[in-house]
């Protein structure tokens, strides 16, 4: 091979990894990595890092920030800041569940629906409008109060708001994908068809999906802070975000008891915001392209 082909042919290799090496440097993705490592530290090592017990009431009310209570006490005299740390092992969690459920019934339903067509695809559209008709912090919250308040059954609420995004994103790319010459050669050699969903498909769809699936862990983070803000999520006593932006509300004039848990849920959806779009830019080259033109 001669060295105008070979170098011909290394070409759009070598941009590729220029490519990613560029996205991964940029400022906001290691911004975001590193806030998600920190409250993922935080929460696996929360017992050793908060300093004191997060349900304990041994210390005055309404402490405002100081060196023994950096971000004070609250109104049953508990330390805020081992509150909010102890918090990321409630919010955290839930959030991820919540979006590991919705991934992956809406892969099911989705890759179902666009894979078979017909008849079957035309029913399960139907229903992903039914649930796209209404807005979803509102089923969410009607869903949650006919559970009964709790932080499962409010992940069990988004969760059955949520699916319908997954269903119709795989839908769209199996359906496009199922086009391509693989699939149907694939079908000739007598594959069946969860083999070729599994096999042939899901290599190819798996990137969207993940890339939306870190996307919306932000979203899920916020949706079940709000229900625990109205009550229909974490109860008390437990150490949850939304719940403890609750009592700030009710507690304005001191500040600190709502502004460090809100915080907390700022700095976690921006974190998870900008991976995901660090991971869209990676797996998709030609938007990366586009957002550096």
């Amino acid at each position: 091979m001669s060295n105008a082909r070979l170098a011909k042919k290394m070409t759009p290799r070598k941009e590729r990894g220029q490519n990613s090496n560029s996205i991964w440097r940029q400022p906001l993705a290691i911004f975001g990595i590193a806030i998600a490592a920190m409250w993922f530290i935080l929460a696996v090592f929360a017992p050793w890092i908060a300093p004191y017990d997060p349900y304990s009431q041994e210390f005055d009310k309404f402490l405002p920030p100081s060196a023994s209570h950096w971000m004070g006490t609250d109104e049953l005299s508990r330390d805020v800041l081992s509150r909010v740390i102890y918090g990321a092992r409630i919010s955290l969690p839930a959030s991820i569940l919540l979006v590991v459920l919705s991934t992956s019934i809406g892969a099911v339903i989705g890759a179902a629906s666009g894979y078979f067509g017909g008849k079957i695809d035309s029913v399960i559209m139907r229903i992903t409008d039914m649930f796209f008709a209404f807005p979803g912090i509102i089923l969410a919250m009607a869903v949650a109060a006919a559970l009964g308040p709790d932080i499962r059954n409010a992940v069990i609420a988004v969760t059955i708001v949520a699916w319908p995004i997954y269903a119709r994103l795989v839908r769209g790319l199996i359906m496009n994908a199922k086009q391509n010459d693989y699939v149907t050669a694939s079908s000739l050699m007598g594959s069946s068809s969860l083999r070729t969903l599994f096999v042939d498909l899901r290599p190819n769809i798996s990137g969207p999906v993940f890339v939306l699936a870190a996307l919306e862990v932000g979203t899920a983070l916020l949706l079940l802070s709000g229900l625990s803000f109205l009550g229909l999520g974490a109860q008390p006593p437990s150490a949850e975000w939304g719940a403890m932006v609750s009592m700030g509300a009710v507690n304005f004039d001191r500040w600190w008891v709502g502004l460090f848990p809100g915080l907390a849920i700022l700095t976690a959806v921006l974190a998870f915001n900008f991976i995901g779009d660090t991971l869209r830019d990676a797996l998709d080259p030609r938007t990366a392209k586009a957002l550096r033109d």
